[in-house]
């Protein structure tokens, strides 16, 4: 039978290889893949693993400060589907940006911009999110053009949750878990569903 006192030693072993790890990344993906890229990165950003960052001629991606990237499959406990993937693929028009401001997180997160999406500060994305303006293939008549998203400061998306083009959600809302987030979202309240419904409102 493991003891408490090994299992402490185990769990602070891993905490300190994992900061380890951080390091290495942070540093790699701040000095060398965010100038290679393009990418606007303010101070104090961490990286939990290598995420995907891709930019199209005409996108552009900012990022403000203290935010947290996990991108290893154990950097959540709730274990990722994949690394954070970040696009910014203009179609349809000449220039697309993402705006990320500060002490955000995210896990395993995709978010594909077409034209514009901005996260206001303190925004959790939670394990597996998908934040995506357009519906891609516009080789494709079919597809109708991209519409941009905002999510405002201090909002919550739970694990797996969706958020489709032209979307406003409001601030210190919370999202709930498998919701897909199809029209505005007001501020001070809990949605939930597919499609995503308010719940109740905080007081």
């Amino acid at each position: 039978m493991v003891s408490k006192f090994s299992n402490r030693i185990l769990n602070f072993s891993e905490r300190c290889f994992r900061k380890f790890c951080s390091n290495i990344s942070s540093f790699y993906v701040k000095s060398i893949i965010c100038k290679i890229k393009g990418v606007q990165i303010g101070y104090g950003n961490k990286f939990y693993g290598v995420p995907y960052l891709h930019i199209s001629n005409g996108g552009s991606i900012k990022m403000g400060n203290n935010n947290k990237f996990n991108s290893s499959p154990t950097s959540n406990k709730i274990g990722l589907y994949h690394k954070c993937m970040i696009s910014a693929t203009p179609e349809r028009q000449d220039t697309c940006e993402i705006e990320i401001g500060n002490n955000c997180g995210f896990s395993g997160t995709s978010i594909w911009c077409f034209c514009h999406i901005k996260l206001g500060n303190n925004v959790r994305c939670g394990a597996n999110t998908l934040i995506m303006d357009g519906d891609a293939h516009y080789d494709d008549v079919r597809t109708p053009s991209p519409l941009p998203i905002t999510i405002c400061d201090n909002v919550w998306l739970g694990t797996n949750v969706v958020v489709m083009k032209g979307v406003i959600i409001g601030e210190n809302t919370v999202i709930g878990a498998n919701s897909i987030v199809t029209h505005d979202i007001p501020a001070n309240c809990i949605a939930a569903g597919n499609p995503c419904r308010i719940i109740k409102f905080f007081e």
